[in-house]
């Protein structure tokens, strides 16, 4: 019974097959003409029509035979093969009589393989013409297609091509296209290289298939060699098809392919679309091509392609990212007198255009605008203009934009943490922890980043103990410390001097497992350097190398800066010489750090070939290593040379600072040339130069020295107005000035000013004074003041008791030079 069964399914198949050609012959698909145009059927056999009612005076009906079987039934229709139409009117009379059943029916649905491979056969067995043979198993792969069998589809296929029928280019386009639409990348991928390895024929719409399966799984760069591959192939590819592989190419973005395809299109005749001319505009924004551009907006007009909104403030976002944002206003004026509405991409690019350039307050006048028009900004409009009020120090103004964000619930998680972040900045650490707080009540969870952004707020406040507080409660708030919380803590201990308690949680977070980041290695070796360990330093780094860690200039100049401080500048030389060899390039800051060291030993001729060798290297010095050849010259009392080097600090288009200008005033100081260093005085504030304590401190101490009283006392009132507070060093220095002069009762205001200040007076101080009085003879007030010494629990000194037991001043002008 499985064996007629079987028989039986091979009879039963449309007889509309014959033999096929070889595929090894030329390839074309037997559906189309050589001009790629579908056959029309052109005979009675080829017709696809209804089939017409059978005519009974003509032909003698099924049910006429006495005996009437599946096999008699198959013959019959098989002697009609020519005239289709009557053969299926057979078939269905069958059908309707029980000559054949639905089970029967449902049985002959074999797999697409066995399919093919029988319908074939039968054309093989029958004879039947080539065009109906290729088109009935084409039409079998479409319907597998039609009916979301794609997997069928696809072995239909294969299984074709084993007996050497070629797919129909249209129906090779619309499985790959089924296959793209259902996310069967890989497999058309794979189908199309049998296709191209076949030589199978296919046209410019499977080539925008197969450029469309690309982008859907992000791979620019296939999909673009699709492209070149079917042009190298001589396949004829149209405007969509090259539109298709411009958008494509802007993916990348690669702005020059784009153009030049856009200029193949132009030499070819046809026309760019609105969406072409707007893709390429757009992928030359982002290569920063905006000549390109503009030129292309240019042209787009000029062909009567209106400029839409997208090209519009893709051109903004050109403008803003070249810094030129008032082109960006102006053309965002102009789209609007156009009758073109701004949209909420359109604001949000000018909103961060302004945040980014420095003009928050027109950013937020368009976020006003933006709101008038009924455009709801979103919260990345919020989140530039909260940072950029911060950054220009407009803190009532980010707080109240954050207040509203939180009210109308536009904030997130990251708009709380930036306000958390920047207030910590600003050293608003309670208000900092008061938004922590109101986080959840507002139905934003925190993170972690949250947190950190708190202990890193306490450690820069110098609170190591709130910092610590906070980290312990991070367990019971449900969120575990990570490297970053660990590299917070370790540097703000270093930060307080701490470096056992910076080591210990070091150590702390490796035997947890945390793995340490470059970022934290960077951390301990600078923290070890600033607490004068540099040895210890270099020691770790060599330990750290050794595990995989890859230093880079920054932790080099850590170190090297950290001996030249200590005086070892030796040993700083080493540390450059082991960062040549690990192939890391020093930079300015390497060698102005090597500069100073060779300053701090006075050894002014090594600091100039350092400086040559850093030329020769193409690195150009800063406004800091200007400084410190200055100051390195001012020191060994070469002032011609200092003015040399601050002459060219002009030349080569820098400004001095006010750290080089207190250097030059103390150069001529040291040299009694008060004259001079009061006319630098004079072109510092011409020229903007903020003044500070060390510069009022300088000029009044070598004004006194020259016996200028009047004009100490003009400068030391001109410096109170300004806020600037005394430090010890200043006190020292009028005090020890006023008494050298004979000033004493002046002196002793001063100390009475320290007293008010409930500032202790050093051992320089009360030397001066007791010195001076020894000078004048009153030896009564002199001892009394060693008393009151004593009383205010200060240790006299050497100097202290050569002046009660000798009557004399010794080194009181070294003191003082040394405490200024």
């Amino acid at each position: 019974m499985q064996k007629h069964s079987s028989n039986m399914k091979t009879r039963l198949i449309s007889p509309f097959l014959t033999r096929s050609r070889s595929i090894k012959e030329p390839i074309s698909p037997f559906c189309s003409t050589p001009n790629n145009n579908p056959i029309k059927p052109t005979s009675k056999t080829q017709s696809f029509e209804h089939p017409k009612p059978l005519n009974l005076k003509t032909e003698k009906p099924i049910s006429q035979d006495p005996i009437l079987t599946q096999t008699h039934l198959t013959k019959l229709i098989l002697s009609h093969k020519n005239d289709p139409n009557s053969a299926l009117q057979h078939f269905k009379w069958a059908t309707r009589k029980g000559v054949v059943s639905e089970s029967t029916i449902e049985g002959l649905d074999p797999g697409p393989s066995e399919f093919v491979s029988q319908v074939v056969d039968v054309a093989e067995r029958f004879q039947f013409d080539q065009i109906s043979n290729s088109r009935v198993v084409n039409y079998l792969l479409c319907s597998f297609v039609r009916s979301c069998r794609f997997e069928d589809a696809v072995v239909c296929f294969r299984k074709m091509v084993e007996h050497n029928i070629v797919p129909c280019v249209s129906y090779v386009h619309v499985l790959l296209n089924a296959l793209v639409r259902n996310n069967m990348i890989t497999v058309a991928r794979v189908l199309f290289s049998e296709i191209l390895r076949l030589q199978i024929s296919y046209d410019c719409a499977t080539v925008r298939v197969m450029i469309r399966g690309c982008l859907k799984e992000g791979n620019v760069e296939d999909a673009i060699q699709y492209f070149w591959d079917a042009k190298k192939n001589g396949v004829e590819l149209d405007a969509v098809t090259y539109s298709t592989a411009i958008y494509a190419v802007c993916k990348k973005p690669d702005a020059i392919s784009a153009c030049a395809l856009l200029n193949e299109m132009k030499e070819k005749g046809w026309v760019p679309s609105e969406g072409t001319y707007t893709n390429v505009i757009g992928a030359c924004v982002k290569q920063r091509c905006m000549v390109d551009a503009l030129r292309l907006k240019d042209e787009m007009v000029s062909n009567e392609v209106r400029m839409n909104l997208v090209v519009a403030t893709s051109l903004m976002k050109g403008y803003c990212v070249k810094g030129d944002l008032d082109s960006a206003l102006n053309l965002f004026e102009k789209i609007v007198d156009d009758s073109l509405c701004p949209n909420k991409i359109t604001y949000s690019v000018l909103i961060e255009g302004c945040c980014n350039n420095g003009d928050v307050k027109k950013g937020f006048e368009l976020y006003m605008r933006m709101k008038n028009e009924g455009i709801k900004p979103n919260v990345y409009d919020v989140n530039s203009l909260i940072i950029a009020f911060f950054e220009g120090g407009l803190i009532d103004e980010a707080k109240k934009l954050f207040n509203e964000a939180a009210e109308t619930g536009v904030a997130n998680v990251f708009t709380y943490n930036n306000l958390i972040s920047w207030l910590c900045k600003a050293d608003k650490v309670d208000e900092a922890c008061g938004v922590l707080d109101n986080m959840s009540k507002d139905g934003i969870s925190p993170t972690i980043v949250s947190y950190n952004n708190m202990i890193l707020g306490h450690c820069r406040s110098g609170n190591m103990d709130g910092a610590l507080d906070l980290f312990n409660t991070l367990q019971e708030r449900g969120f575990k410390a990570n490297v970053i919380t660990y590299s917070i803590l370790i540097d703000g201990y270093f930060r307080k001097g701490k470096s056992n308690e910076a080591l210990a949680m070091f150590d702390r977070m490796v035997d947890l497992g945390f793995l340490p980041s470059d970022y934290t290695f960077n951390i301990v070796i600078n923290g070890l350097c600033k607490v004068g360990q540099t040895s210890e330093a270099s020691l770790m780094l060599k330990k750290v190398v050794e595990r995989g860690f890859n230093p880079t200039c920054m932790t080099y100049n850590s170190i090297i800066d950290g001996f030249v401080k200590e005086g070892d500048i030796n040993s700083a030389l080493a540390v450059y010489t082991d960062m040549h060899e690990a192939g890391v390039t020093p930079n300015v800051v390497t060698y102005t750090s090597l500069i100073h060291g060779f300053c701090k030993c006075k050894n002014m001729d090594l600091a100039l070939k350092m400086r040559n060798e850093m030329r020769t290297k193409g690195l150009e010095l800063d406004v800091v290593s200007y400084g410190v050849l200055i100051n390195g010259f001012c020191k060994v009392r070469d002032i011609r040379r200092a003015r040399e080097i601050f002459n060219e600090l002009y030349e080569v288009g820098l400004y001095p600072n006010t750290a080089i200008y207190n250097s030059m005033i103390s150069g001529f100081r040291d040299l009694d040339n008060i004259e001079e260093a009061v006319e630098l005085h004079k072109k510092m504030v011409n020229e903007g130069i903020l003044c500070d304590l060390p510069t009022y401190t300088t000029l009044i101490d070598g004004l006194l020295k020259a016996g200028k009283i009047v004009s100490a006392s003009d400068l030391y009132t001109e410096m109170l107005a300004k806020n600037i507070v005394p430090d010890d060093i200043m006190y020292t220095v009028l005090v020890n000035g006023l008494c050298n002069k004979g000033q004493l009762e002046n002196a002793r205001k001063i100390l009475e000013e320290m007293d008010k200040k409930s500032m202790v007076p050093n051992v320089v101080i009360y030397n001066s004074l007791i010195g001076g009085y020894f000078r004048e003879g009153k030896l009564q007030e002199a001892f009394k003041l060693h008393d009151e010494m004593l009383d205010r629990g200060l240790v006299p000194d050497d100097r202290t008791y050569d002046i009660l037991v000798t009557g004399k001043i010794k080194g009181v002008d070294s003191m003082r030079e040394g405490s200024v």
